[in-house]
């Protein structure tokens, strides 16, 4: 079962192999979850939005086609009912994504960490375990921040765009959007998560 694709997986569950749907959420859980909690910055909502997703993905799967690929198609669903989900809590919180941090703060000679740095690489923070350094705690503290109050298309785009890997052909597709709009609006949303990082950034302690 776990040796199957995605795509063979959801096509058995179709066929009637209960098996194969557990399968596909344990495959998925760590990284979808994380994107919930990025896309709507509250972990309540995002388990809700996760349970959902499945839900959806469980009442839809006789609709997919399984010639496309699993991970766009489920990664759409979750940002539909993430979006559901802030509605129904009245929190319009909203986050995004990354990419290279230019030249600026952490990044000249100071030895750590900070060379080479991308916005990405800060998105990718797991959340700290109880033994964890407080400094990563905090800068991920910090990244949330940095995400509020962005517009949700930019924050939806940067997610599945950097933090998925998606390309931008899959981002068009799962977003029901020209390429052009994609590669448009990724430049827009990078520019403004790095505006907003140098401002949470002041002060950060080296």
């Amino acid at each position: 079962m776990e040796k199957r694709t995605d795509e063979e997986l959801v096509q058995a569950y179709r066929e009637g192999e209960d098996a194969a749907f557990p399968t596909l959420i344990r495959r998925h859980h760590a990284d979808l979850l994380r994107f919930l909690v990025r896309l709507t910055g509250n972990a309540a909502v995002a388990e809700d939005a996760f349970q959902e997703t499945f839900l959806q993905v469980h009442l839809s799967a006789e609709s997919f086609d399984t010639t496309r690929r699993f991970k766009p198609w489920l990664f759409t669903i979750a940002a539909n009912k993430a979006r559901d989900a802030l509605r129904r809590s009245s929190r319009r919180k909203t986050l995004d994504l990354s990419a290279p941090i230019s030249g600026g703060r952490g990044g000249g000679g100071g030895g750590g960490d900070g060379q080479g740095q991308t916005y990405v690489d800060l998105m990718e923070i797991d959340v700290p375990a109880p033994g964890d350094a407080m400094d990563d705690e905090e800068r991920n503290r910090l990244v949330q921040q940095a995400l509020d109050g962005m517009p949700h298309a930019l924050r939806e785009i940067l997610l599945l765009a950097y933090f998925q890997r998606m390309s931008y052909n899959q981002v068009a597709d799962a977003l029901d959007i020209p390429l052009g709009t994609v590669k448009s609006r990724l430049h827009s949303a990078v520019a403004a998560f790095a505006r907003r990082w140098k401002t949470v950034s002041k002060g950060y302690s080296e």
